[in-house]
């Protein structure tokens, strides 16, 4: 099987444009980078400053991010007068583009190995399992071959959900009993796509807080397990967060990293009230790549991250505000 990658500039789907406006669309909905008053005619001083720091941090941007945006506007403004509002805003377009740019790296399967194994974690409620299901859907678009492995033996409605999907778009589902050991699943369905040659393998795991260590050991026994089949295994350890949750996202991010070593981050729920800065936050402080960001449910609202698209819809709802 050829190697598989996506540019960063579209969701797999030829769609890129249509789905940004959406992406827009949601965090005007949800106020985004919002401003309540005009620039025009203001001097980027210390009582603008302030106005804007709260802004940013009321959009879940982030002390660090924040700060970094308003030195990053004394740079290109200074004191000098704003003639109008959009000088401001391409500027923090700009700047928020800077800092999310590193990390716009798509979601590639090569060649080898076979299978590859994508380790998918989060907490309870984050979007695991939709987020698998949207993204076999993708891959099996992309002409590869697709086995779901039904980790989260917790909850027998996660069982059920991934089934579904599987039986919805004819992709195998590998499964035990409720409260089986997740490792043994995770091994069992290696082995199985290994003998029918399955390109890749999407492997659900239960919904846990990262604050919990017993629970953390157990998802890093997951990977140890994985790695006795293949040393670079899990190839891929995605991390699904729910933008609504804020700053505590940045915090999951943060534990789940220094539990099992993340090589990617999905986005999601940006149509229930995200702000959508929380991105800007983590990216300050992990350099992990972010893979997708969805904003609904549907196949077509989960798309590649974009950091130039996604910077500017993150500032357009202040276009709106402003008016």
């Amino acid at each position: 099987m050829r190697a598989m990658s996506q540019n960063s500039s579209s969701d797999g789907s030829g769609k890129s444009a249509g789905f940004f406006g959406r992406l827009r669309k949601k965090l005007s909905g949800g106020k985004g980078l919002s401003l309540t008053f005009s620039l025009t005619g203001h001097k980027l001083d210390a009582e603008l400053e302030e106005e804007l720091e709260t802004q940013l941090l009321l959009a879940d941007v982030g002390i660090e991010a924040t700060d970094r945006i308003i030195s990053g506007l004394r740079r290109k403004i200074g004191g000098k007068s704003i003639k109008n509002d959009d000088d401001i805003r391409n500027a923090l377009r700009e700047l928020l583009t800077e800092i999310l740019a590193p990390h716009a790296q798509p979601l590639e399967i090569p060649a080898t190995p076979r299978p590859y194994l994508i380790l998918v974690v989060g907490v309870n409620g984050s979007g695991k399992t939709t987020t698998i299901g949207k993204l076999a859907k993708k891959l099996t678009n992309q002409g590869l071959s697709v086995m779901l492995a039904a980790g989260d033996t917790f909850r027998a409605a996660a069982v059920e959900q991934l089934q579904a999907w599987g039986e919805r778009n004819n992709i195998p589902v590998i499964a035990q009993q409720s409260g089986a050991d997740p490792a043994a699943v995770v091994y069992d369905a290696f082995e199985a796509a290994k003998a029918r040659g399955i390109d890749v393998i999407l492997a659900d795991t239960a919904g846990r807080l990262q604050n919990k260590s017993g629970l953390m050991d157990e998802l890093a026994k997951v990977v140890r397990v994985a790695a006795r089949l293949d040393p670079d295994a899990p190839h891929e350890r995605m991390l699904v967060l729910d933008s609504s949750q804020g700053q505590n996202a940045v915090n999951q991010a943060v534990e789940f990293h220094q539990a099992i070593g993340l090589t990617g981050i999905t986005i999601t729920k940006l149509d229930g009230g995200g702000k959508g800065g929380v991105l800007l936050s983590i990216a300050e402080k992990l350099d992990v790549p972010f893979r997708y960001i969805g904003v609904g449910e549907a196949i077509d609202d989960m798309g590649v991250f974009n950091a130039e698209q996604y910077a500017a819809a993150l500032i357009e709802p202040l276009a709106d505000e402003s008016t």
